[in-house]
């Protein structure tokens, strides 16, 4: 058995149906009430109106109280769009100043009266800036993937810096090219980075500062002083105690690109005595690829 939903007292129309009130009065006791900052909601209490069109009939022609109206960003950004026409700007300078898309603009301001026509140079110009923008946003999201896969990598581990060194040293490092020749430990780099994973590795394995040297290579053409300066406080050694700087000469025909003043050419880093070093290193290695061909080390085998 379905019983009937209970109504408002009233009958939900304030009175209309038990003849208690008519319409006009009704009309105006809710027009009052609204010029007295009333909501909606407290109107349809006050006045026992559940019927929404009647509510919106009896309401007709009245603005809702500030209050009651949430703020919203899109407002702002309409107002200042308008604006903004109003001052001869095109659908492009205010997309480039307000960040919102032209679809929007258009909606906000096309009862405004059109700007003149743009000159070459304002076009270009335009356009010049919707690149830097575009540019601009695009640093941003690289700067930001960046830095998450930074916060990734986290602390690492003995082992794990161990086995970063070795590659590092293996893909940069100098390699013996034939049976019997000299073995030796040098490393030689342009990024201060690499050069920091390279010293903290040596000091992973012990060994002896006293036995590493270092010296700058650079191009004839730049401040070889500066590079000196630079490399021996990354290192954290005198600049007295860097060995003779190795100059590349000038080559007019080469179009160079490592110029200005972040160019410092690159550190040599040598350890003296390095052959045992240099075959463990060989052997270290080997050792990695071996086990990278191993079934359990493959990726995305678990």
């Amino acid at each position: 058995m379905t019983h009937a939903a209970q109504r408002r007292p009233g009958d939900g129309t304030g009175g209309l149906l038990t003849g208690t009130t008519t319409y006009e009065e009704l009309r105006d006791r809710a027009v009052s009430l609204r010029r007295e900052g009333l909501s909606r909601r407290q109107i349809r209490d006050h006045l026992k109106v559940a019927n929404n069109d009647l509510l919106n009939r009896l309401l007709e022609g009245e603005p809702p109280p500030e209050w009651t109206k949430r703020p919203r960003a899109k407002d702002e950004l309409r107002a200042r769009a308008r604006e903004l026409r109003k001052q001869g700007r095109t659908y492009d300078q205010i997309q480039l100043e307000l960040g919102c898309s032209k679809s929007s603009i258009s909606l906000w301001v096309r009862d405004l009266p059109k700007p003149p026509p743009r000159t070459r140079e304002e076009a270009s110009a335009i356009a010049k800036r919707g690149w830097e923008a575009t540019l601009r946003k695009r640093e941003k999201e690289r700067q930001q993937t960046k830095d998450a896969a930074a916060r990734e990598i986290g602390r690492l581990s003995d082992r794990e810096l161990f086995l970063v060194g070795v590659g590092l040293y293996w893909s940069e490092g100098a390699k013996t090219k034939a049976p019997g020749g000299r073995e030796r430990v040098i490393f030689v780099n342009s990024d201060p980075g690499m050069i920091t994973v390279f010293l903290a590795w040596l000091r992973l394995l012990e060994v002896d500062p006293q036995r590493l040297r270092f010296s700058v290579q650079i191009h004839e053409t730049a401040d070889t002083a500066a590079a000196e300066e630079f490399w021996a406080a990354h290192v954290g050694v005198d600049r007295g105690l860097l060995l003779k700087t190795s100059l590349k000469a000038h080559n007019p025909r080469t179009n160079r690109t490592n110029t200005g003043e972040d160019y410092r050419g690159c550190l040599r880093v040598t350890v003296r005595d390095g052959a045992e070093l240099y075959r463990r290193i060989e052997g270290w290695w080997y050792g990695i690829v071996v086990a990278a061909h191993h079934p359990d080390h493959r990726i995305g085998h678990r």
